[in-house]
């Protein structure tokens, strides 16, 4: 009978933890927060003003281990924009992160992107800040750049 008893016993331990990671327990970081793939709610430009005509679509993914990725698409109507970030339209880069919960920012370490010599190597420090509807806003974090990035948690 012990046999069956300590058998029964991590069965019940494996399946309650189990139940708590499907619960949808909320993350207890910020850390935690950015974890997993977001898709482009809405974009301001460079006035602060949100974009109404020639809005990208987008994904925004950051991994448990410290990766992430971004990818902005603007649609044709916009004419294959082109800038120091996006080429033809596209807008892409990938690297690692880190967080400073203290100081509310987000800086990307870029390793690769699609304008390869103007970002590659660099850190781009990014002020955010987690909304009640689930939403990930992100902004420069020079005072110059009034631009920002609303992301909606998939």
């Amino acid at each position: 009978m012990k046999v069956n008893r300590s058998g029964m016993l991590a069965l019940l331990v494996t399946a309650c933890a189990v139940s708590q990671t499907q619960s949808g327990e909320k993350p207890t970081s910020d850390r935690e927060r950015f974890i997993g793939a977001w898709h482009l709610a809405s974009i301001s430009g460079p006035d602060g003003k949100p974009l109404t005509t020639g809005v990208p679509v987008g994904m925004l993914i950051y991994t448990h281990d410290g990766h992430m990725s971004v990818q902005l698409m603007y649609p044709s109507s916009a004419g294959a924009l082109s800038n120091e970030y996006v080429e033809k339209g596209y807008e892409a880069s990938f690297g690692s992160y880190d967080i400073n919960e203290t100081t509310h920012t987000v800086t990307h370490h870029v390793q690769g992107s699609n304008t390869r010599d103007l970002l590659v190597g660099k850190d781009l420090p990014r002020v955010y800040q987690f909304s009640r509807d689930r939403r990930l806003v992100i902004k420069s974090a020079r005072p110059d750049e009034n631009w920002s990035v609303t992301w909606e948690h998939y």
